[in-house]
C-alpha cells in the first residue's frame, strides 16, 4: 500500500517547490504523524478501544492550518474520517436536536450516532459565537471524548479564548476543558501570510469609486451581469445616487430554508451555476450562516453588489434580562442576572454575515466577486470584529487568483 501519510504528503510538495517550509507547519505535521501512525491499527477492535489524543491546531490566519489538517485527512480512509467545517457540524447537530426532540439525553444520542460512524472528527474553523451553540458544546465534546472519537480542530484562537466574553461563558467552560484534556495543542506561530505568496491576481473585486459617474457604476454592474449570462436590467433613478438594481427585484426571490431572499439575477441553465445579490438583501436581513452554506450547494459562483464599509466605532446599550442573543460580540459587565452591557457598532451584525459569508464561499471552492463603495482594504479596518475579519482579508486576497480557482475539492 502506497505511503500517503501527511509527513509524506508535506516532504513531496516541498520537494516539489509547491510550497515553503515552514518550521512551525513542521511541527504541526510531526503531530498530526503521529496521530495518523496512531489510527493505523493491526484490528479494529484493538483501535476503537484505544485512547488516542486529538489535536487542536491555532494561529493566525494564513499559517496553514486547514492546510495541514487537510493533508491529514487525505491520509486516511473515508469510512474512518469525517472532516466539516465546523458551521457545517453545528447545522448537523441542530438537525439531529430537532429529529430526537422528546427523547432522554439526545445530545449522548447524537455522540453515539458520530461514534458509531466515525473514529475521527475533523472540524476546520473552530469557533464559538452564538449562545445556542455554546450551551450545547459544553455537553456534546464530553460525551464525544468518552467515546473515544479522535477530534482534529484548526482554530484562530487557543482553546481558553474560545467564546471569550460570551454570554453566561461559564457553561462553555466543560468543553474547553474537555479539549484540552483530549487533544494536543499546538500553535502555528509561523511569520509568514501562507495566503500572500506569488499569486497569479484574477480580479475578482471592483471599486465603486466616487470618481465614477453613475453611468459608470451601472455600467460596470452590467458587465459582470452579461459575463456570467444574467439577464437583469440595470437602470438609474436619476433622483438618487446610485444605480437602481434593486428594480422589479421583489419579482426575484429565492427560497433558502424556509425564507425569501430577494436577489438581482441568477442562471441555472449552463454548467456553471451563477447568483447575483445586492449586500443589503444578502447580508442585512435576517439571514445566518446557514443560509450561506445552503447557498453554496445550490451555486457555484456568487456576485455581491454594492458592498458598504462596514467598519464603526461601537457603543454602548443596556440589554434587558431574557433578551434573545444574536451572536453578536457581547461583552458582559454584569452579573449572570440583571442587565447586561452590549457593546456594538451599526454594521456589527451586517459585517459578522458577511464573513460567514466568506468562508462559505472559501470553504465550497466558489467564485465570489464584489462591487464595493471602499478599497477592499478599507472593508472593515476598526470595530469589535477586527479579529474575525483577518480571516475574512486574507481568505479574500487568495480567492482573487487562479491558483484558488484551480484548487482541488478535497477527497471526502
Amino acid at each position: 500500500m502506497p505511503n500517503n501519510s501527511p509527513l509524506k504528503q508535506y516532504q513531496d510538495l516541498v520537494r516539489a517547490n509547491k510550497i515553503r517550509f515552514d518550521d512551525s507547519q513542521q511541527q504541526a505535521v510531526e503531530l498530526l504523524q503521529q496521530l495518523y501512525e496512531a489510527l493505523q491499527p493491526r484490528n479494529v477492535e484493538a483501535t476503537h478501544s484505544a485512547i488516542i489524543k486529538g489535536v487542536y491546531l491555532w494561529g493566525k490566519v494564513g499559517r496553514g492550518k486547514t492546510f495541514l489538517m487537510d493533508l491529514f485527512v487525505n491520509s486516511l480512509p473515508s469510512s474512518l474520517c469525517k472532516r466539516q467545517h465546523f458551521h457545517h457540524f453545528m447545522q448537523d447537530v441542530h438537525r439531529q436536536l430537532k429529529i430526537l426532540s422528546g427523547q432522554a439525553e439526545p445530545l449522548k444520542l447524537i455522540a453515539e450516532a458520530f461514534s458509531r460512524e466515525y473514529r475521527v472528527l475533523c472540524f476546520d474553523e473552530f469557533f464559538v459565537s452564538d449562545i445556542g451553540d455554546a450551551m450545547l458544546l459544553g455537553n456534546l465534546m464530553q460525551f464525544m471524548f468518552e467515546l473515544n472519537i479522535v477530534v482534529v480542530s484548526t482554530s484562530n484562537c487557543a482553546p481558553n479564548e474560545l467564546y471569550r466574553n460570551g454570554l453566561q461563558r461559564e457553561r462553555f467552560l466543560p468543553a474547553i476543558k474537555a479539549i484540552e484534556q483530549h487533544t494536543n495543542t499546538l500553535q502555528l506561530a509561523g511569520e509568514h501570510d501562507h495566503r500572500h505568496r506569488e499569486l497569479t491576481y484574477d480580479q475578482n473585486y471592483f471599486e465603486l469609486s466616487e470618481k465614477q459617474s453613475i453611468e459608470q457604476q451601472v455600467v460596470l454592474h452590467q458587465s459582470l451581469l452579461s459575463r456570467f449570462d444574467l439577464k437583469q436590467a440595470v437602470s438609474v433613478e436619476r433622483d438618487n445616487t446610485q444605480p437602481n438594481i434593486h428594480e422589479n427585484m421583489q419579482d426575484n426571490t429565492i427560497n433558502i430554508l424556509g425564507r425569501e431572499i430577494p436577489y438581482i439575477a441568477q442562471n441555472t441553465q449552463a454548467g456553471e451555476k451563477v447568483i447575483c445579490f445586492d449586500f443589503t438583501a444578502l447580508c442585512q436581513g435576517p439571514r445566518s450562516h446557514f443560509d450561506y452554506i445552503e447557498l453554496a450547494k445550490q451555486f457555484s459562483t456568487i456576485l455581491l453588489f454594492n458592498v458598504p464599509p462596514m467598519s464603526g466605532q461601537s457603543y454602548e446599550r443596556i440589554k434587558a434580562r431574557g433578551t434573545e442573543d444574536n451572536g453578536s460580540n457581547i461583552n458582559i459587565s454584569a452579573g449572570s442576572t440583571g442587565e447586561r452591557e452590549v457593546m456594538l457598532a451599526p454594521m456589527d451584525d451586517a459585517a459578522r454575515r458577511f464573513i460567514a459569508l466568506v468562508d462559505e464561499c472559501y470553504d465550497g471552492n466558489m467564485s465570489l466577486f464584489i462591487t464595493a463603495y471602499v478599497p477592499q482594504s478599507e472593508l472593515y479596518n476598526s470595530g469589535s470584529l477586527m479579529f474575525e475579519f483577518e480571516r475574512t482579508k486574507s481568505r479574500l486576497i487568495e480567492m482573487a487568483s487562479v491558483e484558488y480557482r484551480n484548487k482541488p475539492h478535497l477527497t471526502h
